[in-house]
């Protein structure tokens, strides 16, 4: 199954490292789509089928706690799988966010985290690969 994932990153950069890790961690990927704050990650949602967004914290315009906070009050896209990659280091707001839904990923990170989280979110993890 191919997943269509919206990656939000005010860094380029970091963008392409995370589409490259997900590619290296064996997760097929279908459409991606790229955002560089969370104001502009609401507007590719609204426009596109996404079954999870990787979603950065501290980037300007709208950070990524705000963005996930717009989308928890939004029914349309509430349910749509989190996954925040980020240097935080405040416990606090990694928990305030793993509250929220979102799953937590310290960046630098490997394709192996990458993949387990995703194939976690999605339900496509280890039982389903299983046949059960």
């Amino acid at each position: 199954m191919a997943f269509n994932v919206l990656v939000v990153d005010d860094s380029g950069v970091m963008r392409a490292m995370i589409i490259k890790t997900m590619k290296m961690s064996g997760i097929e990927l279908g459409e991606v789509h790229q955002a560089a704050n969370g104001a502009e990650g609401l507007d590719a949602l609204k426009d596109n089928w996404i079954d999870f967004v990787v979603v950065d914290i501290n980037m300007p315009v709208m950070n990524g706690e705000e963005m996930i906070d717009r989308m928890l009050a939004d029914p349309d896209i509430k349910s749509t799988p989190k996954i925040v990659i980020s240097t935080e280091g405040s416990e606090e707001r990694i928990e305030r966010l793993r509250k929220k839904g979102a799953e937590f990923i310290h960046k630098p990170f490997s394709p192996e985290t990458i993949r387990d989280i995703i194939l976690a979110i999605t339900g496509t993890g280890a039982e389903n690969e299983q046949g059960i």
